[in-house]
C-alpha cells in the first residue's frame, strides 16, 4: 500500500467505502491521518469501526479537515457534500489526488494518465503491456485494476499508468502527469455536466494540470479532441504534443490478433506515442503489440476452432460501442461475421451499427431486444431468432465456415438474462470452450475407433 508522511497528523473525511474509498481510508490510516468515514452500507462501516470516526461528512462540522475524499460515483452536481465542504473551505478530492499529493515522497518515478470516452481501458492495459515487455517497472491503476493507493510503491525509475474517468479528473487537482493522453470525446455522462461542453472541459483539465515541458498525446477520431490538441500545441513546444491517427501503423495491424478494427488502430497509435514519449524504441514496442492479449469482454479472442474465431465483446452495451467491433471484420472476400446481438435495449435502433451491416454473414438475436433487432436486421442479412445465447452460439457454430468470426457484441445491457456484462461474457466463453471440447473429445474417440470422421 502507498502511504505518505504528507498525511500524518491531518484529518480527512472519506465518503463512499467501495473499492477506491476503502483503499483511500486504509492508506490515510496507515499514513497516520485521522479519518471520519461513511457509507450508506453497514458492512464497510464495520471494517473501519474502532479505527475511524463513523459519521456522514455531509452533516458534520468540517472545520480543520484537510479534505473530503469522495468516491467517483458521488454526483458532485447534485450531492450536498460539495456545497457543505465549500462552506468550510475544504477541498473535495479523490484517491487520485491523494496519490498526487503523495508523489514527492515516493521513489523517483513517472506517471502516464489516459482518458477519453471510449477505449481507455484497452489503451491503458496496452501501455502497461508495452512497458512491461520492455522490462520497465510498471503499475496500472485508476479506473482499471486495483486502486493505485492499494498497490506497493515502485522503486526508482518506475512508471504508474493510470486510466482516468472524467469523474476522477473532477476530483484531482495536482497530478502533473509526465504523459497525458486523450483518445476521443463523444457525449457521455451528461447527467453530471452542463452539456457536452462541460464534459469536454472536465477531460481537458488533465492537461491543465501538466507543466509545459510534459508530454500530451491526442487521437484524431473527432473534432473536439483535435481542437483540444491544437490548443495544447499553442501552449507548449510542438515536440511535447503528438496528434496521432495510426495511418503509419495500419500495415502492421494484421499482426495484432487482439487489436483489430479502426478503433483499436487509434488505441494502438496513442499507446505507441506514449511509449515513445517514455523512451521506448520501435524494436521494443513493435513485438509487444503482437503479443498483447487484450482485456476480458473487450474484443477478447476466446478461441479458434475449425478455422472459426470466437470473439467476446460483451462490454459493448449499446449500439455505439458495438459498431467498432462490426467494423473490425469486413468481408475477406465474402461476408464472414456471425453477430450475436441483443439483451436489454437502450433504444429502438441500431443506427450506429448500420454502416457495417454489409460485413454480416448472419445475425442471431437474443434477449428482450431479440424481436426488435430481428426485424431491423432482416433486410440486410440472414437472421436467426435465437432468444438464448447458448442457442445462438450453437447455431452460429453450425453456420460458420473456416475464416469466419462468431462475435458476441450485444449492443445492449445484460440485465434481462445476466447479472452484468461480465457474467454474460463469462457465459459466452464457457459455452464456446465447452462446445469445442465436446468436438475435440468426439474427434479423438472417432480416431480411436478408426472412424474417418
Amino acid at each position: 500500500m502507498i502511504n505518505s508522511p504528507v498525511f500524518t497528523g491531518k484529518r480527512y473525511a472519506v465518503l463512499g467505502l467501495a473499492r477506491s474509498g476503502m483503499t483511500a481510508a486504509e492508506s490515510l490510516l496507515a499514513s497516520g491521518a485521522q479519518i471520519t468515514a461513511w457509507d450508506t452500507r453497514e458492512e464497510p462501516r464495520r471494517v473501519l469501526e474502532g479505527r475511524a470516526e463513523l459519521a456522514d461528512p455531509a452533516t458534520i462540522d468540517l472545520t480543520g479537515y484537510a479534505g473530503v475524499v469522495v468516491s467517483p460515483g458521488v454526483p458532485l452536481n447534485t450531492h450536498p457534500i460539495a456545497a457543505h465542504a465549500a462552506r468550510y473551505d475544504v477541498p473535495v478530492i479523490g484517491d487520485i489526488e491523494l496519490f498526487a499529493l503523495a508523489r514527492p515522497h515516493l521513489p523517483a518515478h513517472r506517471v502516464v494518465a489516459i482518458t477519453g470516452t471510449n477505449g481507455k481501458s484497452t489503451t491503458t492495459a496496452l501501455v502497461h503491456h508495452l512497458l512491461q515487455s520492455a522490462a520497465l517497472p510498471v503499475r496500472m491503476g485508476g479506473n482499471i485494476g486495483l486502486p493505485v493507493l492499494g498497490q506497493n510503491p515502485l522503486g526508482p525509475g518506475g512508471i504508474y499508468v493510470l486510466e482516468l474517468s472524467s469523474y476522477q479528473i473532477d476530483l484531482t487537482f495536482s497530478l502533473e502527469a509526465e504523459v497525458a493522453a486523450l483518445l476521443n470525446l463523444t457525449p457521455d455522462h451528461l447527467d453530471r455536466y452542463d452539456g457536452f461542453a462541460g464534459y469536454a472541459a472536465s477531460k481537458a483539465r488533465l492537461f491543465a494540470m501538466q507543466r509545459p515541458d510534459q508530454f500530451a498525446v491526442f487521437g484524431t477520431s473527432d473534432t473536439k479532441t483535435i481542437a483540444l490538441a491544437q490548443r495544447e500545441a499553442q501552449l507548449r513546444s510542438r515536440d511535447k504534443v503528438r496528434i496521432v491517427d495510426g495511418k503509419d501503423l495500419a500495415r502492421l495491424q494484421p499482426q495484432w490478433p487482439s487489436l483489430q478494427g479502426p478503433h483499436n488502430l487509434q488505441n494502438a497509435a496513442v499507446a505507441v506515442a506514449i511509449a515513445e514519449s517514455l523512451g521506448l524504441s520501435e524494436g521494443q514496442w513493435r513485438p509487444a503489440l503482437a503479443s498483447f492479449r487484450g482485456l476480458p469482454h473487450r474484443m477478447e479472442r476466446v478461441a479458434e476452432a475449425g478455422g472459426v474465431t470466437y470473439i467476446n465483446d460483451s462490454k459493448a452495451t449499446n449500439p455505439a460501442s458495438a459498431a467498432p467491433a462490426l467494423a473490425a471484420f469486413p468481408p475477406n472476400p465474402d461476408r464472414r461475421l456471425h453477430w450475436i446481438v441483443g439483451g436489454l435495449p437502450k433504444g429502438e435502433s441500431l443506427d450506429e451499427c448500420a454502416p457495417f451491416f454489409g460485413n454480416l454473414a448472419a445475425a442471431y438475436t437474443i434477449g428482450d431486444a431479440g424481436p426488435l433487432f430481428a426485424d431491423l436486421l432482416a433486410p440486410y442479412t440472414r437472421v436467426t431468432r435465437s432468444e438464448m445465447m447458448c442457442d445462438a452460439i450453437r447455431q452460429a457454430r453450425e453456420a460458420a465456415q473456416p475464416g469466419d468470426v462468431v462475435l458476441l457484441s450485444p449492443a445492449c445491457a445484460s440485465f434481462d438474462q445476466f447479472r452484468d456484462y461480465e457474467a454474460r461474457g463469462d457465459s459466452f466463453r464457457q459455452i464456446v470452450l465447452a462446445l469445442n471440447e465436446e468436438d475435440r473429445v468426439a474427434a479423438a474417440n472417432a480416431a480411436r475407433a478408426g472412424d474417418p470422421r
